[in-house]
C-alpha cells in the first residue's frame, strides 16, 4: 500500500473513531439521565461535548504551544531552520508554519494547528543542538507531515472528547457515592441499571484512551514514512530517532494531555516493550520505527 492510500485509509478510520467517541459520549449520558432520572444530563453531554469539539478547533493550538512553553522565533533568530522549512514545505506544497522554539535541553518537537494555513512546529532547544542537518530535515519533514495528513486537528479533538468523558464519568461517579439515583419501584432493576452505569463509568476513560493512542501509534508510522518521502532520506530520520530515544533527559514540561503530539514519548521510562506497556503507549516502540524506515518499507 502505497503512502497516498495509507493516508486516506487512516483519515478514514479516525472518522470513523470520532463517531464511535460520540456515540459513547451519548451513551453515558443515557444511562446517567436514566439513572437519575434527569434528561438533562443527556443534553448536557451531547451539548457540551460538542462545544468542546469547537473550543478545540479554534483554539486547541495556542493552549498546546503555551502548556508547551513554546515561543515564537522570527527569521533572524534561526536562519539555518527557518530556510530548511521553507525548503521542506515548497517540496511538500504546504504553506510555512509558524516556528517555536522550546527552551528546554531535551530532545523532542511536535505539530499543532486546526489546518495547514493555521499550522505551527515547535521544536526544543536541545534537539537543534543534538541534530545534524539530515536528521533535523527528517525530524522537521515528520512534524510537516502530520500537517500534510491532516493529523493534529483530529488529535486534538479525539483528545478534547476523552477528557470529556472522563469528567462525565467522574461525575456520575461522585453522584452514586451521594445516592443522585431516582427512586426505582422495581429495585432489582434500578440495581442493575446502577451497577451497568458504573462499570460503564469505570471503563469508557479506559476505552477512550486506548482508542486514542491507537489512533496516535498509526499516525506515528504514517508520518515517519511520509518524512521519507519528502526528504528520500529515511535514514536521517531513523538516526534521529535513535538520538531522541537514546536521550535520558526528560521534556520539562511534559504532559499526559499532550505526550501524542510530541515526535517522542516526553516521558523517559524504560521497560517499555512489553504487551501490556503497548497498549498505554502514546507512540509506537522506537525500535519498531527504526526497522521501517531502515528496511525501506515506507509504502
Amino acid at each position: 500500500m502505497n503512502i497516498q492510500a495509507q493516508k486516506s485509509e487512516n483519515i478514514r478510520k479516525t472518522y470513523l473513531l470520532m463517531s464511535l467517541f460520540l456515540i459513547l459520549v451519548i451513551g453515558i449520558g443515557w444511562v446517567f439521565s436514566e439513572l437519575m432520572g434527569n434528561s438533562n444530563i443527556l443534553y448536557f453531554a451531547v451539548g457540551f461535548s460538542l462545544l468542546m469539539n469547537i473550543f478545540s478547533y479554534w483554539f486547541s493550538d495556542k493552549v498546546v504551544l503555551k502548556m508547551s512553553g513554546a515561543k515564537a522565533i522570527k527569521r533572524e533568530d534561526n536562519r539555518e531552520l527557518f530556510d530548511m522549512v521553507e525548503r521542506l514545505c515548497r517540496q511538500a506544497h504546504l504553506p510555512i508554519p509558524k516556528l517555536y522554539i522550546m527552551n528546554d535541553q531535551a530532545m523532542n518537537a511536535f505539530a499543532t494547528g486546526r489546518n495547514a494555513k493555521n499550522s505551527a512546529v515547535a521544536v526544543t532547544q536541545g534537539l537543534l543542538n543534538a541534530l545534524d542537518q539530515r536528521e533535523l530535515e527528517g525530524v522537521i519533514a515528520h512534524e510537516l507531515s502530520h500537517i500534510q495528513n491532516n493529523d493534529i486537528l483530529i488529535s486534538t479533538v479525539v483528545v478534547v472528547l476523552v477528557g470529556f468523558i472522563s469528567i462525565l464519568s467522574d461525575f456520575f461517579l461522585r453522584m452514586s457515592i451521594f445516592g443522585g439515583f431516582k427512586d426505582n419501584d422495581n429495585n432489582a432493576a434500578g440495581s442493575g441499571m446502577a451497577i451497568i452505569g458504573i462499570v460503564l463509568a469505570i471503563l469508557s476513560p479506559f476505552i477512550a484512551m486506548i482508542i486514542q493512542l491507537a489512533i496516535s501509534r498509526k499516525r506515528e508510522f504514517l508520518a515517519d514514512a511520509s518524512s521519507a518521502s519528502l526528504t528520500h532520506n529515511p535514514s536521517g530520520l531513523a538516526s534521529a530517532l535513535e538520538k531522541i530515544s537514546s536521550s535520558t533527559v526528560p521534556f520539562k514540561r511534559a504532559s499526559n494531555a499532550t505526550a501524542h503530539l510530541f515526535i517522542s514519548n516526553p516521558y523517559k521510562r524504560k521497560n517499555k516493550t512489553s504487551f501490556i506497556a503497548k497498549m498505554f503507549m502514546t507512540h509506537p516502540p522506537v525500535e519498531e520505527r527504526v526497522r521501517v524506515l531502515r528496511g525501506g518499507r515506507i509504502g
